[in-house]
């Protein structure tokens, strides 16, 4: 009794992979497109398009859809290039869709919209201000920065990952860079100091790795400049679905008014690695 359940069963298996080998064979002489035209196909299609539908057609069309070059190319024709050409993405499809959905995940980060977006946690002296730059910003873009006051002043922003496109999965298997960096400047007639922390968090908002760099002090009568802090986390372990990011500064010296540290174009960047990017 039991060995004819058993060999009915292998002949049911049997038949289905059977029935199911012939489908994959005539779905693939039924979508069999030259190499080439294929390829030219899936560079002019939107690629989560490529992805998530023309990869599950037949075994033809996901070896193209998974294929170094078509990603490669895609690459080359968008105009997203490595950094250093000796070293090459281990892959390239998770390269070309870092790079496209590559931007800056703070809001209002210049300032151009005052305080929109950002919470104030300490607004010491005379608090936070707007002011139009007072030298050039390396990027000409850059007109309006952020002002502190005597005593501190600090501000917050929080970014939930997920609500900005990247999955928990993807961020647990793939864990890609995030890359901080904050522009800071002082009153050539003012001391003053800068102080930065940026915590990536985990789902209940506890802070698992932390970037928060001794406090800069900016003496007086130096030359009006800017200077960047930058950081990048790698190797972060999963759990990571938040990231916050908070800076502020001083007047030292005590002044009325608003002489203390400057601060804008703060950006947060999930992107490729720093060494290929």
């Amino acid at each position: 009794m039991g060995g004819t359940s058993s060999s009915s069963s292998k002949k049911v298996e049997k038949e289905t992979e059977t029935a199911a080998s012939e489908t994959e064979t005539a779905a693939s002489r039924w979508f069999s497109v030259p190499l080439e035209i294929l390829e030219e196909l899936f560079l002019n299609l939107p690629p989560e398009e490529v992805v998530c539908t023309c990869r599950l057609v037949c075994r033809q069309w996901k070896e193209v859809a998974d294929s170094e070059y078509l990603w490669r190319e895609r690459c080359r024709r968008e105009r997203y290039h490595l950094r250093d050409v000796s070293r090459t993405p281990k892959d390239w499809r998770l390269f070309y869709f870092l790079c496209k959905k590559r931007r800056n995940l703070l809001k209002n980060p210049r300032a151009e919209d005052q305080f929109q977006d950002w919470q104030i946690l300490e607004r010491g002296g005379n608090g936070w201000k707007v002011e139009d730059v007072r030298v050039p910003h390396p990027d000409e873009r850059v007109q309006k920065s952020f002002v502190t006051s005597y005593f501190f002043c600090t501000k917050s922003q929080l970014i939930d990952l997920e609500r900005e496109g990247y999955n928990p999965a993807f961020m647990d298997h793939f864990q890609p860079d995030i890359k901080i960096s904050d522009w800071y400047a002082q009153r050539w007639d003012c001391a003053c100091q800068y102080k930065i922390c940026v915590e990536l968090l985990i789902q209940n908002k506890k802070p698992v790795h932390t970037f928060a760099p001794k406090t800069i002090f900016l003496k007086p009568w130096s030359d009006e400049k800017w200077y960047q802090m930058s950081h990048v986390f790698q190797n972060y372990g999963p759990g990571v679905r938040y990231i916050r990011f908070t800076h502020g500064g001083e007047d030292t010296m005590y002044r009325i008014g608003w002489h203390g540290v400057r601060l804008t174009d703060s950006c947060v960047e999930i992107c490729p690695s720093v060494e290929t990017y």
